[in-house]
């Protein structure tokens, strides 16, 4: 899935794959985490919304490349041969299969402390760059 966000007037996404789907206060909510030293993190905590997106096998390629470019380096929504889209101010790309359009309700970085199961930070956080998490209420979806 891609996390896409907006900060002023600019569009960041990543790839990840780290998230789910649920209900949570009564609403339809989607989490994603975003460790620290991700471009995408600064534009996810500068806007109240973002979108999940969700792709067939066949942009594998791109997703792959998203994942694996900062757009601190380089323009890389314009080089992923992805259509960006916007739905009442919230960025996304057309060629999905599935849009969330989510508007943040929570946001917690993650603190090792609270991992019952240290093997968790031992495998994962060896450079303590623990995620934050976002929780955000599902306001809007198509397929």
């Amino acid at each position: 899935m891609l996390v896409t966000a907006k900060k002023g007037d600019k569009v960041n996404t990543m790839t990840a794959s780290w998230g789910g789907v649920g209900i949570m206060w009564g609403k339809s909510v989607a989490y994603v985490v975003i460790r620290p030293q991700r471009y995408t993190k600064e534009f996810m905590d500068a806007s109240d919304t973002f979108s999940l997106t969700f792709y067939p096998a066949e942009y594998r390629k791109q997703l792959s490349y998203l994942g694996s470019v900062s757009g601190r380096d380089e323009d890389k929504i314009a080089n992923c041969s992805l259509t960006l889209a916007e739905h009442e101010g919230i960025p996304y790309f057309e060629e999905a299969k599935l849009v969330l359009f989510c508007k943040k309700l929570y946001v917690q970085e993650l603190d090792k402390n609270a991992f019952l199961d240290s093997s968790i930070v031992d495998k994962w956080y060896q450079n303590n760059d623990l995620h934050t998490l976002y929780i955000a209420e599902i306001t809007e979806s198509y397929n």
